[in-house]
């Protein structure tokens, strides 16, 4: 027989939040994703307003660096991400993961940043801005390691691949 479930525990469990997009780094829950992608967002995100940066595994086991906004216009094209005191600029292409656009290029010194800084801000070059652009990068490392671990190739026998030489 199922026992009642106390409403004061029915109240809280509804009021919670159910937001993809909370602050600070952790696991992607956008649908498919599952433990391939660590999602970064800004100080205040949630579902509503939120600047997110995602850390994927692609199909091909290359690693993808993606923006992920609810910014009006959407988050294809020239930004500005500020790591600590480094600058990069990056151009960002539509795609078809559950991310709004991918960022072309090498991402390898971005990826460094990201693990190893303090703070990101991401700033787009043209259109309308974003509310809320600084991400916390505590827990970064962590989380994008967790992430990536599951990017290296397998075997057929399901063993991790390993580069020759």
């Amino acid at each position: 027989m199922l026992k009642p479930v106390p409403v004061a525990a029915l109240v809280v469990w509804l009021a919670a939040p159910l937001s993809a997009q909370e602050a600070g780094w952790h696991y992607s829950p956008l649908d498919g994703e599952g433990d391939r992608a660590a999602l970064g967002c800004a100080y205040g995100s949630d579902a509503a307003m939120f600047t997110c940066l995602a850390v994927r595994c692609e199909d091909d086991f290359s690693v993808g660096l993606h923006i992920h906004t609810s910014r009006l216009g959407g988050d294809a094209g020239a930004w500005r991400l500020d790591i600590d005191e480094t600058s990069f600029a990056l151009r960002a292409e539509p795609e078809g993961s559950p991310y709004h656009a991918r960022v072309a290029g090498d991402v390898g010194p971005l990826l460094d940043g990201l693990r190893n800084g303090a703070v990101a801000y991401l700033e787009p070059q043209a259109g309308a801005p974003v509310h809320r652009n600084g991400i916390s990068l505590a827990g970064s490392l962590y989380a994008i390691n967790q992430a990536l671990y599951f990017c290296t190739p397998r075997t057929p026998n399901g063993t991790l691949e390993r580069p020759a030489g």
